[in-house]
Order: structure tokens, then C-alpha cells, then sequence
């Protein structure tokens, strides 16, 4: 059983960057697909972006494309989201989650595990 503890959020201006990182433990991280979700206030949950187990496929939402970039390391059980040029949109509580059921999941539901989520607040 997967545990899941993100880090690396805050406030920062709109264009910035920041990263944020997952630290899995409990279970074998490598057979986990991993992926990101938000949530901004009064809104839904939304899907961010997912990679699968190896690394090699990954999926953005279409409000994150060319901004954020996803990546994992096997060997260090993390997973890290580049978040560039942000905008005041982004502004949400971010989650890490684990799948063990698909290879890039991107409905909330295809996930295992979750982490408790890290506040991003970007200021325009």
C-alpha cells in the first residue's frame, strides 16, 4: 500500500515556476502509473498530468501543455511537477496520486492512493 507526501508548493507571482515533488513508500513504486491533480476552491478535482510506470508516456491536460512538465525516478520512489510561467488559474491544491490498475490514467477514479495535497497560490 502506497503512501504519498507532496512538497514544494506556495506563493509565488504569476510567471514564475515552481516544482513539486511526491515521495512514494510502502509499495513497489515502479508498478505504479503516477499522476497530478488539482483542486481550486468551488471547483472539481481536476486531472493535471500522468506518467506512466517506466516514464516513457505521459499525459497533460490541455491547460498545462507546454508549462508543466512531469517526471519520475524510479530508483528514488519521487515523482516532481515542473510548473512554468504560472498563472493565476493554476491556483489550486495539488495532489499526487498512484494507479496501479491502468497505464496513464487520467480520471481521478483509476487511482489507488493519494497524497494530502499541496497549496499553489499564484497572485496576478
Amino acid at each position: 500500500q502506497a503512501q504519498l507526501v507532496e512538497s514544494g508548493g506556495g506563493l509565488v507571482q504569476a510567471g514564475a515556476s515552481l516544482r513539486l515533488s511526491c515521495a512514494a513508500s510502502g509499495g513497489a513504486f515502479s508498478r505504479y502509473a503516477m499522476g497530478w491533480f488539482r483542486q481550486a476552491p468551488g471547483k472539481d478535482r481536476e486531472f493535471v498530468v500522468a506518467i506512466s510506470r517506466s516514464g516513457g508516456a505521459r499525459s497533460y491536460a490541455d491547460s498545462v501543455k507546454g508549462r508543466f512538465t512531469i517526471s519520475r525516478d524510479n530508483a528514488k520512489n519521487t515523482v516532481d511537477l515542473q510548473m512554468n510561467s504560472l498563472k493565476p488559474e493554476d491556483t489550486a491544491v495539488y495532489y499526487c496520486a498512484a494507479s496501479s490498475t491502468k497505464a496513464l490514467p487520467t480520471q481521478g477514479f483509476e487511482y489507488n492512493y493519494w497524497g494530502q495535497g499541496t497549496q499553489v497560490t499564484v497572485s496576478s
